[in-house]
């Protein structure tokens, strides 16, 4: 028999050896029979000399492996065939020699002398094969020879062949990790490869095999950022993960103080400052005076090659792939400055909207610094009947989060539908969220607990068990006000039987009994009779009530209590005979009894703080965003730690002069330099404009750190032009410092003098301890989220104050406080002054807090007005005019006024708008407009205030603010100081 009769007689399907164990579809290893005999044919169609039978053979064969069948016994036929001239054969027999190669090791080494000839075959495809397959062959002597293969790969003309290389570095190092030294060698040639295919593959073999070497990076940063626009998309993820770690090693955190690096230092001159001003003489007087208030005020200029970084990535977040665009939005929350991350938003509501949500999804419950920049987009995390459990409790957590006290009621509105849904998990995830609402937003708590009360008549028991455990712990914060929920809910004993709700029930009632003195034993009572049928969980809570009714009921109780007890004695559970025995010595005072009867009621009936409902996604902030790690959190294998922030920068000589020289023969100079990133080999347009864009960055005009600079396109024509151009721009330059510098000490000295205070403790209430507080508008040094707050005590008693100190701090969730040193004395009439930091993450919710002294504990509140959240930011005009076209639509608050009498001119206004917010003022080319800029502390999010006067007194407010509920609240307030 031929070998082509027999195989169209194995293809006919029937045999009278075996049947076909599947179908007929080749690719799918359909043709094998169950008897392996009949695999002999494959052998005579390898050996055959028409190229059709033997890639009929090869497919059957891969098909094979591909269905967990042996084929190691093919191994000689298809060694045979690895110098096919047919390149579709070639292809498969590599394919199989990857897989058999190190199970037949004498073998494949016989064919070496093949594949090192394939390293020369003039078509690229071979090459790259030739070297895949040795590569792949686990076999430690021939491991000089891949070394060897390997290098020569690595300057082969064909970029594919070079790809080839980067994939087989890890390869061998796994195998040999002796070879690193050789084989990073490579790696740093191949780093310096200018075309786009092989830029992934080595940043993975560099990422494999030596982490740790930054240094190899250096030269090649700024070609990486600009190549990564047309790389592969599975590369451009594996290079922003890299860049990621590098630039947390390389900058400086681009949000230290927010916009203020330092606070001191003014006498040193910074590493991007103009040579120009050590020369000058004149005015020397004048800059030292400013020297004075700008070293307090020193503004924080953005490494230019952070920003490159920053602005290649962001085409990125229009990819279609979803890793891509994760994995800039990672690296945006991880680099960016506060004010923008935002830009990342819409990019991840587009792929929400697209169903390619899972990942993101998780991603947005996690961006808790980040909150506001999704509150436009809540529609779009409103969960649909067609998405997954998972989906659904993820975006449930998302609403949580970006629930306030504007759209509360618009969420809980969704909430109710929810609740209707045939998925009682999710049904159960969302009567936790309005819990946590409910917690988060005080405002609310009597609505969200009123709702879940009226859940209790539902018909489904795991929805009202759910609304039990919720209810229970909400009770917690205010038991004394909602004792008619708790009979409500010792009625429902009778019906509900889920044990964890029967079991938050007895406890609610027992922690409270006084609260229903004439409920409780009744329901000890039914319960009592019922005993013996209960969970486990229910037991312990029954005698936990007799205990908790025999110390302050007794009279009605106590033979109650020793007939639970006598049950739980004999009880099948130790657990439960253990509580038994140990309460029992415990409240019922006996001879034998120990020295902790005594102070039974100490233990059973003691205050219990109020349960925190946190997400629980919450603390996985350790773990990088998008990581396998945080996913899971726990620290997955081979996860690398994000490196912390430098506290200064780790290398000066890293990064290259950027800044405007005072002569043309400077700038020659520098040029001639080699700096120490490489200008991406010759590709001179990208590295231009960074230069370009760099230029404008260490002006004045990117002070703020914005995006891209208004100055950008001017140097780029300076650096064309001729000398006179360049020094006429330099005059320019220097003129617009000495200007700035002049506006800049006004609005200090307004927001100096527009400080008011506000009474903390009245000194009747205090016992002659008398508290006033002010927001000093200064950076709070240990953090620079924290807006400080000064405080000033007077003891107005006849007697010593000693100890005073804070306790008992209550905030909102995300909100944080650094407390005051404490004061150890202060004497009678005398005065103290503190100095506290309060992260109130932008909004005006109070801080809670006792004033504590030797003697008395007085509770006091600290809310700040939405003007003390913010911090001037210095802009230009035209920086200005950009940020608030960026900022228009829904971003922009728009009210007519009339103004007060006395503030009807520039000054006035200046004056009562610094005072009513925190800004600084902007330079304006009109005189019937008065511009105004600020971020907020924690978020960094822009605002923008524009007052323009009209004839009569008339005028326009215009606030421009990344987060309307800020902008809201921040209208009114400045209405109120202009009108009044």
């Amino acid at each position: 028999m031929s070998a082509s009769s027999a195989f169209n007689d194995e293809k006919g399907g029937s045999s009278s050896v075996g049947e076909p164990e599947y179908g007929h579809d080749p690719a799918s290893g359909g043709i094998f029979s169950s008897d392996y005999k009949r695999h002999d044919d494959l052998k005579e169609m390898l050996d055959s000399n028409k190229d059709s039978l033997k890639l009929e053979a090869m497919k059957r064969i891969v098909a094979m492996i591909a269905r967990g069948k042996n084929a190691s016994d093919l191994f000689p036929a298809v060694v045979k065939n690895v110098a096919c001239k047919n390149i579709e054969v070639k292809k498969l027999v590599y394919v199989y020699l990857v897989r058999y190669a190190e199970e037949q090791q004498d073998l494949a080494l016989l064919s070496i002398s093949t594949f090192q000839r394939g390293l020369k075959d003039p078509n690229q495809l071979i090459r790259a094969s030739a070297l895949r397959v040795l590569s792949s062959i686990r076999v430690t002597i021939i491991v000089p020879i891949m070394m060897l293969a390997i290098k020569e790969a690595a300057s082969d003309m064909s970029p594919y062949v070079r790809k080839t290389a980067a994939h087989a570095i890890p390869k061998l190092y796994s195998l040999d990790p002796e070879q690193k030294d050789q084989l990073i060698e490579v790696i740093e040639k191949l780093l310096a490869d200018k075309t786009t295919l092989v830029a992934g593959s080595v940043v993975m073999a560099f990422e494999e095999v030596c982490p740790e070497r930054i240094d190899l990076i250096h030269k090649n940063y700024r070609k990486l950022c600009n190549l990564l626009i047309d790389v592969e998309e599975w590369g451009q993820v594996v290079i922003i993960n890299m860049l990621t770690r590098y630039a947390r090693t390389q900058f400086l955190n681009p949000n230290i103080n927010e916009s203020l690096l330092e606070e001191g230092g003014g006498g040193e001159k910074t590493f991007y400052g103009s040579d120009e001003e050590e020369d000058e003489d004149e005015e020397e007087k004048e800059k030292k005076a400013e020297a004075a208030v700008m070293a307090k005020r020193k503004p924080y200029v953005m490494d230019p090659d952070h920003r490159l970084l920053l602005r290649n990535t962001k085409p990125l977040l229009q990819s279609r792939n979803a890793a891509v665009v994760m994995a800039v939005a990672q690296l945006y929350f991880h680099l960016a400055p506060k004010a923008e991350v935002g830009v990342i938003a819409k990019a991840l509501v587009r792929l929400l909207r697209s169903h390619r949500f899972t990942q993101f999804t998780y991603l947005f419950s996690h961006l808790y610094v980040s909150q506001g920049m999704f509150e436009p987009y809540l529609k779009s995390f409103y969960i649909r009947s067609t998405d997954p459990t998972q989906i659904k409790v993820l975006k449930l957590e998302v609403l949580t989060n970006l629930a306030n006290e504007t759209n509360i009621s618009t969420i809980l509105r969704e909430f109710q539908t929810y609740i209707k849904s045939m998925d009682k998990d999710f049904v159960a995830a969302t009567i936790q969220a309005i819990g946590r609402c409910a917690t988060n937003i005080g405002e609310v708590r009597d609505t969200c607990l009123n709702g879940l009360v009226q859940l209790l008549s539902n018909r489904d028991e795991l929805v009202v068990a759910e609304s039990v455990v919720v209810i229970k712990k909400l009770l917690q914060m205010q038991p004394e006000k909602h004792s008619d929920i708790i009979k409500h809910m010792a009625k429902l004993t009778d019906n509900i039987q889920v044990p964890m709700a029967r079991a938050s029930i007895l406890w609610l009632i027992g922690e409270y009994c006084e609260h229903v003195p004439k409920i409780a034993p009744d329901v000890l009572r039914k319960m009592a009779k019922s005993f013996t049928n209960e969970e486990d969980i229910v037991k312990l809570q029954i005698i936990n009530l007799a205990a908790k009714l025999y110390l302050t009921n007794s009279k009605q109780t106590k033979l109650l209590t020793q007939y639970v007890l006598n049950l739980a004695k004999y009880d099948q559970n130790y657990d439960i005979r253990d509580r038994a025995r140990f309460i029992r010595q415990l409240i019922v005072p006996t001879e034998k009894s120990g020295a902790l009867s005594k102070y039974a009621k100490k233990l059973f009936l003691a205050l219990k703080p109020a349960p925190v409902l946190e997400s629980p996604f919450k603390d996985r902030d350790h773990f990088q965003l998008g990581s396998l790690s945080h996913l899971l959190n726990a620290k997955a294998g081979g996860y690398q730690e994000l490196p912390d922030w430098p506290e200064a920068a780790p290398d000066p000589l890293r990064v290259p002069e950027w800044t405007k020289c005072s002569s043309r023969e400077k700038r020659k100079e520098k040029k001639v330099e080699k700096p120490f990133y490489s200008d991406s080999e010759g590709e001179s347009g990208p590295t231009e404009s960074a230069d370009s864009e760099s230029d404008s960055a260490s002006g004045s005009e990117s002070a703020s750190g914005s995006e891209e600079s208004g100055s950008g396109s001017e140097s780029e024509e300076s650096e064309e032009g001729s000398e006179s151009e360049e020094e006429e721009e330099e005059e320019e330059e220097e003129k617009d410092k000495k200007k700035k510098k002049k506006e800049i000490k006004k609005p200090v000295q307004e927001s100096e003098s527009a400080l008011k205070n506000y009474e903390l403790l009245h000194r009747i209430t205090g016992e002659g301890l008398s508290v006033e507080y002010c927001f000093s508008r200064q950076p709070f040094s240990p953090d620079g989220n924290m807006v400080a707050v000064q405080m000033q005590f007077t003891n107005n008693a006849t007697s010593d104050t000693k100890n005073l100190h804070m306790e008992d701090v209550k905030l909102q969730s995300g909100m944080r406080v650094k407390e005051f040193p404490e004061i150890e004395l202060l004497p009678a009439g005398e005065t103290a002054t503190a100095v506290m930091g309060i992260d109130f993450c932008d909004s005006t919710q109070a801080a809670n807090f006792q004033l504590c002294t030797h003697t008395r504990k007085f509770f006091v509140s600290i809310q700040p007005p939405v003007g003390e959240l913010m911090r001037p930011v210095f802009l230009t005009e035209n920086e200005f005019k950009k940020e608030q076209g960026q900022l228009m639509g829904m971003n922009e608050i728009t009210e007519r006024l009339t103004l007060d009498v006395k503030c009807r001119n520039e000054h006035a206004i200046v004056q009562r708008v610094t005072t009513a917010a925190n800004l600084s003022r902007v330079p304006c080319g009109s005189d019937k407009e008065c511009r105004f800029a600020g971020k907020t502390v924690t978020s960094g999010s822009l605002v923008l205030v524009t007052v323009a006067t009209k004839e009569e007194g008339a005028a326009q407010l215009t606030v421009n603010c990344e987060k309307m509920v800020i902008g809201t609240m921040l209208v009114k307030d400045i209405l109120l100081a202009l009108t009044q």
